[in-house]
């Protein structure tokens, strides 16, 4: 395939602080790439650099001549003034009506429907969202997105993922969403310790292979420690006029020392702290009511809450999510009913609004404001320090002013806080926002281990099957369902029941009218399957059991790692393809399968 960029040697620091040292990777014609680190190790910038809104120290970056570059950027900026549909339009795009009436379609997907809403009015997720619009109607050859689900509730999320799988453009994409990588993303970019590492395949495919890279490296590292205990023995014992062959083994000490005095990777950190006691009753709320206007939120609502149940909550947004939890913590009020908090309950509360810091303080000053000292329970202490440590704060981090920090790092960092008061019931709203895979991957794993209560607010489906046994759906107007399962689950039964109301839909449409009068004592009989439906229904069988055998192949070919440029770019335009003659057939096959043989 064509190569649209290269990138060679590039180096970039802030001060003393270098983010990555001569990096180079290439981007091809229809590749979809995600890019994975640590929160602070430079994915944004980089972008940037690629958009050219930032400069860089060394390297040399190649475009395709012509290259159409568009770029959703993790904070927009708009002139306050505007409306929605004029920023659209603002960064001199061609407003004709077939632009018009694309924007207002994507905006509408995107659940911003007021086109003359001025942009100084919306909410930061509202501006994101106008934001992905407009990068989206550009039609762009190369796109770069920072965060694109971030602010999107699930259903816009699996939307955008549709709407980028059908798509040639090429993409280089950072994004905490692991399903979204998953089945957007034939390749991943990792930085990590200033390098860039490249993987030819999947999310999934990338775990497996940066595991065994961790491995290997640790490995190195081990042999080189021990062969280093060695050699600096010897180097202690040799006087200092040594000969020729003496010298040359002092230079590989010395290049010895460098390996063993790299950091390995501890892939088996787990954060055990110890939830205070909690008693049988949690809280119980009797018959509440709440509404702003004509919107209601809660409506008859009633729940008793079980010891060590760990909720998650779905919805669209608007529907009453973040008020429900603040309900909870008692910020809000409900128009009617009761709400009975026990008296063991202890709350760790993070919320949006809590992000908020001295930017003066060091981060270190932050959490010893709090405690010097962590109690994990059974005699087991940790320092501020190594509370830090466990959440990827670095000691040379550690000493950094807040305002230096970025955005995930802060909220990072107001996690810390909030887990570090040994909370035994934690309320969390949209706590993956901004945080890196890394980060979540330790969140993950302390929440399956927390012995306490958990509620969750969160649009990222990965973190919610890891994390929680049930969910409550928010469907708007009041409408709360409770789903006994993940998110996986909750999305397989709303498929299935959508695909059975079709059929149903489909089997209850009358039959055509025949041409002549016919019997009419054979009207009321059900409709038997003609011999071309009968042979029609036989083939979709074998059709459907093709294209399943052949998706199947594709996913597999597709996180080989082993695929030509070419072929990554041709087996990935087919993927959303067959997936979209599986729905057709399947659906096909159910209507015929309504009717009698």
């Amino acid at each position: 395939m064509t190569p649209i960029l290269q990138v060679e040697n590039l180096t970039k620091s802030f001060g003393d602080r270098v983010l990555f040292e001569d990096i180079s990777f290439g981007l091809a014609e229809g590749q979809r790439v995600g890019l994975i680190a640590r929160n602070g190790s430079g994915k944004t910038t980089l972008l940037n650099i690629l958009s050219g809104k930032e400069g860089y120290d060394s390297g040399t970056l190649t475009y395709r001549r012509d290259l159409r570059v568009g770029y959703l950027e993790q904070t927009p900026h708009y002139p306050a003034e505007l409306t929605v549909l004029q920023a659209c339009f603002h960064y001199g795009r061609n407003h004709n009506e077939e632009h018009e009436l694309k924007a207002k379609q994507i905006l509408s997907q995107l659940n911003i429907r007021d086109f003359d809403q001025r942009i100084g009015n919306l909410s930061g997720g509202q501006l994101k969202r106008v934001a992905l619009a407009d990068t989206l109607i550009s039609e762009p050859d190369f796109l770069l997105l920072d965060e694109p689900t971030n602010h999107l509730d699930l259903d816009m999320t699996e939307w955008l993922e549709d709407y980028l799988r059908r798509t040639n453009v090429t993409l280089l994409m950072v994004t905490h969403d692991r399903y979204f990588l998953d089945r957007v993303c034939s390749g991943i970019l990792e930085i990590d310790n200033r390098t860039l590492y490249a993987y030819k395949g999947n999310y999934s495919y990338y775990l497996e292979k940066r595991q065994e890279r961790i491995d290997a490296h640790n490995a190195e590292v081990e042999r080189a420690n021990n062969l280093y205990r060695t050699e600096l023995e010897w180097m202690r014992r040799m006087p200092q006029a040594r000969g020729h062959k003496a010298r040359y083994r002092e230079e590989a000490f010395y290049e010895l020392e460098k390996v063993a005095k790299q950091r390995t990777y501890n892939t088996q950190v787990r954060l055990d702290v110890k939830a205070s006691y909690i008693g049988n009753k949690i809280f119980e709320a009797d018959h509440l009511y709440k509404s702003f206007g004509p919107l209601k939120i809660l409506d008859d609502f009633s729940y008793i809450f079980a010891r060590y149940e760990k909720m998650g909550i779905i919805g669209n947004n608007g529907t009453g999510k973040s008020t429900f939890l603040k309900i909870l913590m008692g910020i809000e009020q409900p128009d009617g009913g009761t709400l009975d908090v026990g008296e063991t309950v202890r709350f760790g509360y993070y919320s949006q609004e809590g992000l908020r810091f001295d930017e003066q303080m060091k981060v270190i000053d932050v959490v010893r404001d709090i405690a010097e000292v962590i109690d994990l329970g059974n005699g087991n202490r940790l320092t501020a320090s190594q509370f830090l440590q466990h959440f990827l704060f670095t000691p040379e981090t550690q000493h950094n002013y807040v305002y230096k920090l970025s955005g995930g790092e802060r909220r990072r960092l107001y996690l810390c806080t909030v887990l570090m008061r040994n909370p035994n019931f934690l309320v969390l709203d949209e706590p993956t926002n901004d945080l890196d895979i890394m980060t979540l991957q330790i969140l993950e794993d302390y929440l399956r281990n927390f012995a306490g209560c958990v509620i969750v607010v969160s649009h990222d489906r990965y973190f919610m099957d890891k994390v929680v046994d049930h969910l409550l759906v928010f469907n708007g107007e009041g409408d709360i369902r409770d789903f006994p399962g993940n998110y996986t689950q909750y999305r397989e039964w709303k498929e299935a029941r959508l695909r059975h109301e079709r059929a149903q839909q489909a089997a209850s449409r009358p039959a055509p009218a025949k041409k002549s009068d016919g019997d009419t004592r054979n009207a009321n009989r059900p409709r038997r399957m003609s011999y071309k439906e009968r042979k029609e229904f036989e083939a979709l069988e074998q059709e459907i059991a093709a294209l399943e055998a052949e998706k199947k192949a594709l996913e597999e070919a597709l996180c080989s790692g082993t695929l030509s440029v070419a072929e990554l770019t041709e087996k990935s335009k087919r993927l959303p393809v067959v997936d979209g003659l599986i729905d057709e057939k399947t659906e096909r096959w159910m209507e015929l399968s309504e009717i009698e043989e």
